[in-house]
C-alpha cells in the first residue's frame, strides 16, 4: 500500500520534481561519462606515451570525482529539502487522517527509492551513450586515430556511479526521516501561512557600503590586471577581499535598490513593477550569503570553462604550428647530424628526400649582454617581463640561405638581409617586446670588426627547433658570406617520415627513438612530432577535461540552487498571486511579471560573475603568457554554448514550474 501511494505521489508531483530530476540525471550522466574514460575505445588507439598521460588524467579525474560527489550530495539534500517543504501541508493531512510519522517516512522512503531508481536509469542511459561521444573527443584532443567505431560499456564506472549515488540517496532518506520528526501537526498544517519578516536597512548606510564594495572590487580588479608583483600570499588576500566585496555588494544592493526605483513613480507604478521589485527586494534581502556563493560559483564556472577550453584550443593550435615536420635531429658534437645518424646505423631512407640540414653558429663577440645593451638608445623597458641584461650567453646565428630553406620546409616567411644588415627570428613574446624596441631604435651589432644594422624594425616570426610552446628567444640571421665557419657549433636536421599513414609514422617514430640518448656524451638529440604532441598536448587536454568536469558541476549547482530557491518562493507566495487575480490582474500580466522576476533573479548574480570573469580571464592570460596567445574567442564561445544550454534549461524549467505552482493555490 505504501509503495503504491509513493508511486502515485511521484506521478502526481512529477512536474514539481522536474528540477530535481534534471539535476539528478545530469549529475549521474556526467559522473558516469568522466569515470568511464579508462574503458573507452579511445584508450586502445593511443600510443604508449599518450596512454600514460591519459592514465594520469583518469587518476586525477578519480580524485576530482570524490570532491564532485560531495558537491552533488549537498545539492541533492538541498533539493530534497525544497520538496519536503512543498509538501508539509500534505503530510499534515496524512497525520490528521491517523497516519503516524513512521508510516509517512515509509512513503518518503519509497518515493526516494523510485526517484533514485528512475534518475539513475535515465542518467546512466544518457551517460553510456554520451561516453561514446566523449571517446571521440578524447581521440581528437589527444591527436589519436580511430580506424573504426566500437560501442563500449564501462562496468567499473556503472557500479561506481550506482554506489556513489546510492549512498547519496541513503543520506537523503535519513535526512527525510529526521526532518519530518521535527515537525508538529500544527506546524505542518500551518505551512505556507507564515509571512516572512523583512527588515528595512538604512539606505544611506547601504549606499556607503555599496561604494566601499565597488571600490574594493575595483582595486582587486586592478591588482589581478597587473600581477607582476603579486606573491602567493597576495593572491590569497585578493581572493578573500574579492569575496568580502561581493558579499557587501549584495548586502548593500538589497538595502537601497528598491528606494531608487520608488523615486521614479512613473516606472514604479507601471503594470506590476511595484510587485516585481518588492519580490526581488525580498529575495535579495534574505539571500545575501546565497547570492554571494552563487555569484562566486558562476565566476568559477566561467573562468574554469573559458580558461580550460582556451588553454586547450590554444595549445592544440600551437602544437600544430610548432610541429610542422615529423622529426628534428640536433648534433652538438660538431659533426653534421646526417653523418652522425649514418655512423649510428640509422636508415636515412626512412626520411623523405626533402629534409633540410642547417648549422648553428656562436661567437663570444655576440652575447645577450651585447645585443640587449641600450647605451645611447631611447628604449624604455619598464614593465617588461625580462631580466637578461648583462648575460654572457652567446646568441645563436644562422646563415640566410639555410634559414630560408628551413622556413620553406616549415611553411614560414623567408628573411632577406644585406651584407651590412641583420634580422632576428623569434616567436617568444616576452623577449620580443624588448628586442622590438631595440630594433626600432636602430640597435647595431658588431662582428668581425664590422657594424650591422637592423633589416627590420621588428622580429620576424619564426623558429627552428620543434617544441611544445613558443620558446625561440631570438636567432640572428646574417648574409651567408658574413658567417665564419669557425663559429660553427652544432648541426640540425629536420624532415618528414617516408610514410603514408599515421600507423606507419608511429612505427618509424619508434625506430627513430632508439637512437635518442639521455646523456650529452653522444651529442645526438632527437625531438619527434608524435612525442611532443603526446606529452604536451596530453597534459593540456587533461587540464581541459578536469576544467569541463568541474565547470559543469559548478554550473549545475549554481543554477539548481537558484531554481529551487525560486520554486520555494513561488510556493510561499502563491497566495499573493491569488490576491492579484482577485484584484482583476489578467493571467498574461501575471505570467509576464513572473518571467521578469525570475529573469532578474537569475541575472543579478550572473552579471557580477561576468564582470569578475573578465578580470579573471585577464589574469589567466597574463599568468600563462609564456604559452603564447590564448584563443579566448573560441573558448568563450564554446563555454557560452555550454552555459546557455544548462543555465537556460534551469531558467525555463524554473519559470514553467513556478507558473504551475502559482496556478494551483
Amino acid at each position: 500500500m505504501f509503495f503504491r501511494l509513493s508511486l502515485k505521489n511521484m506521478k502526481k508531483s512529477f512536474k514539481d520534481y522536474a528540477i530535481y530530476f534534471l539535476t539528478l540525471i545530469l549529475g549521474v550522466a556526467i559522473f558516469y561519462i568522466f569515470n568511464s574514460l579508462d574503458s573507452q575505445q579511445a584508450m586502445s588507439v593511443m600510443g604508449n606515451s599518450t596512454y600514460e598521460i591519459i592514465d594520469f588524467m583518469i587518476q586525477m579525474l578519480g580524485g576530482v570525482s570524490v570532491f564532485v560527489s560531495f558537491i552533488l550530495g549537498f545539492l541533492i539534500v538541498y533539493a530534497n529539502n525544497f520538496l519536503i517543504k512543498r509538501r508539509n501541508k500534505e503530510f499534515g493531512i496524512y497525520m490528521t487522517l491517523g497516519m503516524g510519522k513512521m508510516q509517512i517516512s515509509r512513503i518518503l522512503l519509497g518515493e526516494t527509492f523510485l526517484i533514485g531508481l528512475l534518475s539513475l536509469a535515465v542518467g546512466l542511459l544518457i551517460g553510456i551513450f554520451g561516453a561514446q561521444f566523449m571517446s571521440l573527443l578524447v581521440v581528437r584532443m589527444f591527436n589519436g586515430v580511430m580506424d573504426g567505431y566500437q560501442f563500449v560499456f564501462s562496468g567499473d564506472a556503472f557500479w561506481k556511479t550506482i554506489l556513489y549515488f546510492g549512498i547519496m540517496f541513503l543520506i537523503v532518506a535519513v535526512f527525510n526521516v529526521i526532518s519530518l520528526s521535527r515537525y508538529t501537526l500544527s506546524e505542518l498544517l500551518a505551512a505556507g501561512r507564515k509571512n516572512e519578516k523583512i527588515g528595512m536597512k538604512n539606505p544611506i548606510r547601504c549606499v556607503v557600503v555599496f561604494l566601499l564594495a565597488v571600490a574594493d572590487l575595483a582595486y582587486q580588479y586592478y591588482q589581478v590586471s597587473h600581477p607582476e608583483e603579486i606573491t602567493t600570499s597576495g593572491i590569497l588576500v585578493i581572493i578573500l577581499a574579492g569575496c568580502v566585496g561581493t558579499f557587501l555588494f549584495f548586502w548593500s544592493l538589497s538595502g537601497f535598490l528598491l528606494q531608487i526605483f520608488q523615486k521614479s513613480r512613473k516606472y514604479y507604478l507601471r503594470d506590476l513593477n511595484a510587485f516585481i521589485l518588492r519580490q526581488i527586494h525580498s529575495k535579495v534581502n534574505t539571500m545575501v550569503f546565497s547570492m554571494t556563493l552563487i555569484c562566486l560559483m558562476l565566476f568559477l564556472t566561467i573562468c574554469v570553462l573559458g580558461g580550460g577550453l582556451g588553454i586547450n584550443f590554444s595549445f592544440q593550435k600551437m602544437l600544430r604550428e610548432l610541429t610542422p615536420v615529423d622529426v628534428n635531429f640536433t648534433d652538438i658534437s660538431g659533426a653534421e647530424a646526417s653523418t652522425k645518424l649514418k655512423e649510428k646505423g640509422f636508415d636515412m631512407s626512412l626520411l623523405e628526400d626533402g629534409y633540410v640540414e642547417v648549422s648553428f653558429y656562436n661567437t663570444p663577440e655576440l652575447t645577450l649582454k651585447d645585443t640587449l645593451d641600450r647605451t645611447g638608445l631611447d628604449v624604455d623597458i619598464s614593465g617588461l617581463a625580462v631580466n637578461l641584461e648583462g648575460n654572457e650567453i652567446q646568441e645563436t646565428i644562422m646563415k640566410e640561405s639555410e634559414y630560408n630553406r628551413l622556413a620553406a620546409l616549415y611553411g614560414m616567411e623567408p628573411v632577406e638581409v644585406e651584407e651590412d644588415t641583420y634580422a632576428i627570428v623569434s616567436d617568444y613574446e616576452v623577449t620580443e617586446e624588448l628586442r622590438n624596441q631595440l630594433l626600432k631604435a636602430g640597435k647595431t651589432i658588431s662582428l668581425n670588426g664590422k657594424t650591422y644594422e637592423p633589416a627590420y624594425e621588428n622580429c620576424v616570426y619564426g623558429f627552428v627547433e620543434m617544441m611544445a610552446n613558443h620558446g625561440n628567444t631570438g636567432i640572428f640571421i646574417l648574409a651567408d658570406d658574413q658567417v665564419r665557419e669557425e663559429w660553427r657549433g652544432s648541426s640540425f636536421l629536420a624532415g618528414d617520415y617516408r610514410a603514408d599513414t599515421q600507423k606507419e609514422k608511429e612505427q618509424i617514430d619508434q625506430e627513430v627513438m632508439k637512437y635518442d640518448v639521455t646523456n650529452m656524451s653522444d651529442g645526438l638529440l632527437i625531438n619527434t612530432k608524435i612525442d611532443i604532441i603526446a606529452v604536451s598536448g596530453g597534459l593540456s587536454a587533461s587540464v581541459t577535461f578536469v576544467s569541463i568536469y568541474l565547470g559543469i558541476i559548478f554550473l549545475i549547482c549554481s543554477a539548481a540552487i537558484l531554481a529551487l530557491k525560486e520554486l520555494s518562493e513561488s510556493s510561499d507566495n502563491k497566495e499573493r498571486y491569488a490576491m492579484l487575480r482577485k484584484l482583476g490582474t489578467d493571467e498574461k500580466m501575471i505570467n509576464q511579471a513572473l518571467f521578469r522576476q525570475i529573469g532578474i533573479f537569475f541575472f543579478i548574480p550572473l552579471l557580477l560573475a561576468a564582470v569578475h570573469s573578465v578580470f579573471g580571464m585577464i589574469f589567466i592570460k597574463i599568468a600563462l603568457q609564456s604559452l603564447g596567445r590564448i584563443d579566448y574567442f573560441s573558448s568563450v564561445l564554446a563555454a557560452a554554448v555550454i552555459f546557455i544550454l544548462i543555465y537556460g534549461a534551469y531558467f525555463l524549467l524554473t519559470y514553467f514550474g513556478s507558473k504551475r505552482i502559482i496556478r494551483n493555490p
